[in-house]
């Protein structure tokens, strides 16, 4: 008998535990739809503000060796205008669609997920790590006060089940987890990209434009199997594993870790949209040797010693 594959996450229910990440071929329904016929179990979209952004200049992505490097600046075309990519989507057979919002104040985040719900999104996750508008500079996701404010006002503004994705860029991730749980989230994703940079040594320039970028890839996935395990164990609700996934171990370290999903984005760039089939295939072995019936058996193991 074949393992069940299918998982329940506050109540969005998917037929495997993978998703693509925020910002990955999420731009257009075309694309969310293509995502969605390579396997995945939910689509999300790339993340939207109330007004269109341009990003920043080019360069704004750079291989490194061990992952890449990005400061895309949130390019976007305003949550208004992408509702039209939602309907592309869904007349394609995209069947769970997560909405990614962003804000700079918790009045931001609230009126992005007003909108992005009416356009019949399955859930909503909010992208943490942009800038208070209050206090420019410093990511709204780096104070558990600002967390518990945005989640408060997007809780109180909408029905749908609301995610939020956590910055790696502090001393401690619980406490930003437990933020987010006392104002009532649904779920936690972790982890957002960490911060780094890299330099032309001919030149002595910053590749990016943006001279510092947001690290993803294979470097960063320690870090963030660490910090669903802390998360894990602090909060009770779900936590939906990003961060360095390349292959169907990586997504099972994840789940032993207390993931009750994952999120894959930059292994699409190494292994195009064939990552997801390869990655289902090898969890669902991994499920039959280990004689287990359900992705619930192995969330969380770890925690055991």
């Amino acid at each position: 008998m074949r393992p069940d594959l299918t998982v329940n996450i506050a109540g969005l229910k998917l037929r495997n535990p993978t998703m693509v990440s925020a910002g990955v071929l999420g731009l257009s329904g075309l694309s969310l739809s293509r995502v969605w016929d390579a396997g995945v179990g939910a689509v999300v979209s790339k993340s939207l503000g109330l007004q269109s952004r341009k990003g920043y200049s080019n360069p704004t992505i750079v291989d490194v060796s061990c992952g890449i490097l990005n400061a895309m600046g949130l390019p976007n075309p305003g949550v208004k205008d992408y509702v039209n990519e939602i309907q592309i989507a869904r007349s394609n057979g995209v069947k769970v669609i997560i909405g990614s919002i962003y804000g700079g104040s918790p009045k931001e985040f609230s009126e992005a997920a007003k909108i992005i719900e009416a356009s019949g999104v399955n859930a909503v996750e909010l992208n943490l790590s942009c800038p208070n508008v209050e206090d420019v500079g410093l990511e709204i996701g780096q104070d558990p006060n600002l967390v518990s404010a945005v989640v408060n006002a997007v809780k109180r503004s909408i029905r749908l089940p609301v995610f939020a994705k956590l910055t790696p860029n502090i001393s401690n991730i619980k406490v930003l987890a437990k933020a987010a749980e006392d104002a009532g989230i649904d779920g936690v994703v972790a982890i957002n990209t960490v911060r780094a940079m890299a330099i032309d040594i001919d030149t002595g320039r910053p590749l990016l434009s943006n001279k510092i970028g947001g690290l993803s890839g294979p470097a960063i996935k320690p870090i963030a199997v660490r910090c669903v395990y802390e998360i894990a164990k602090t909060v009770k609700v779900p936590v939906i594993g990003c961060g360095g996934i390349m292959n169907w171990k990586d997504v099972v370290e994840f789940l032993l870790a207390g993931a009750s999903a994952v999120q894959i984005g930059t292994a699409i760039a190494y292994k195009n949209f064939a990552v997801f089939g390869q990655v289902l295939k090898g969890v669902e072995q991994y499920l039959v040797k280990k004689g287990y019936s359900n992705i619930g058996d192995v969330v969380g193991l770890s925690h055991k010693y």
